[in-house]
């Protein structure tokens, strides 16, 4: 419920700007595991009363595959779409490195940042060729989940099997880099294949703790790992061509002003999370390995072409102003 909450308050708020006028007919793709009868979908269905009063009459469609979402968008058959941070990231790399492992370290770094994109001078960054962000969605930090709880440094995670989504480059490099064995899963298989037992270790936010029973597959014996390994978004991107000059920057604005709610669901999804299966890192030497190695991670795929150099500079600013004492702070690598 979490999750589907952040969804259709997001693009709700995001719709509901300017005042009535002739409706234009246009298209918005959304995924949902379920399709047409599921939940996300039906409540999707109210964006509909939001999108009129800024002109646009929009016909909602259901996509059990993200995938397939995202690529009848690019053909031009959607005019809108909901997607996941890491498929948004072939239209608009700069937002689509917001999810770079280890970039943003707090709830108080993802405020700062995305009030920055959202307001009228983050705009260049949100536009790239005909594709515009019309806001974007916190869903909270990502977490390991696993089997096992005794799991709890680097090396013991090299031969586990991880619930990998194959098509992201970022992810396929960090489950490599550990050790670590990539069993392919999407958005809609990975909780499946955990609770399964099919794969060792899942890395999601805690708003899929309860609706996707993760539970499940931590049983007795499993853990989360408390430490953050990305913040997960979800992007609204529109053909800006497609809507009403404004339509971006003003669904942008009322994104903005729904961070508190979005938050506070957030939080109420962590603490549905069980205390005795939160793992604590070893010690703070441990925790400063993991962030040198998440940084690593960064620099390689900054230098491959898979993020964005400004949006990492941009993160490490922010990363540093809320905590000087940081050593990468004195390092300046990115």
């Amino acid at each position: 419920m979490s999750l589907k909450k952040i969804l259709a308050a997001g693009f709700a708020a995001g719709l509901m700007v300017g005042t009535a006028q002739a409706a234009e007919k246009r298209t918005f793709c959304v995924f949902d595991p379920v399709g047409s009868n599921g939940p996300l979908f039906n409540l999707m269905k109210d964006s509909k009363t939001f999108a009129l009063k800024e002109g646009v009459d929009l016909e909602l469609r259901a996509y059990t595959d993200e995938k397939i979402a995202a690529e009848e968008f690019k053909a031009g058959q959607c005019d809108s779409v909901l997607l996941t941070g890491t498929r948004a990231r072939e239209f608009n790399k700069f937002t689509g490195t917001l999810e770079a492992m280890g970039a943003i370290t707090s709830n108080e770094e993802l405020r700062l940042i995305l009030q920055t994109l959202h307001s009228p001078k983050g705009a260049k960054f949100m536009k790239e060729g005909n594709y515009e962000v019309a806001g974007v969605l916190p869903a909270g930090a990502i977490y390991l989940y696993m089997r096992d709880k005794s799991v709890k440094d680097v090396q013991d995670l090299q031969g586990k099997k991880f619930a990998t989504q194959d098509y992201d480059p970022a992810a396929l490099t960090m489950v490599r880099h550990v050790g670590g064995s990539v069993v392919p899963a999407t958005v809609s298989t990975f909780a499946g294949k955990f609770n399964n037992g099919s794969v060792d270790i899942a890395y999601a936010p805690a708003v899929a703790y309860t609706p996707l029973e993760l539970y499940k597959g931590l049983g007795t014996e499993g853990g989360v790992f408390n430490y953050k390994i990305a913040q997960m978004n979800f992007q609204i991107l529109i053909h800006s061509d497609k809507m009403p000059e404004g339509f971006g920057q003003a669904s942008r604005e009322f994104s903005m002003a729904r961070f508190d709610e979005a938050f506070g669901i957030i939080k109420t999804a962590e603490q549905e999370i069980k205390p005795s299966y939160w793992v604590e890192p070893i010690s703070k030497d441990h925790t400063t390995g993991y962030d040198n190695m998440l940084r690593d991670v960064r620099i390689k795929l900054r230098d491959e072409g898979v993020y964005h150099e400004k949006a990492l500079k941009l993160m490490f600013k922010v990363r540093c102003k809320m905590d000087a004492s940081r050593p990468e702070c004195a390092e300046r690598l990115e």
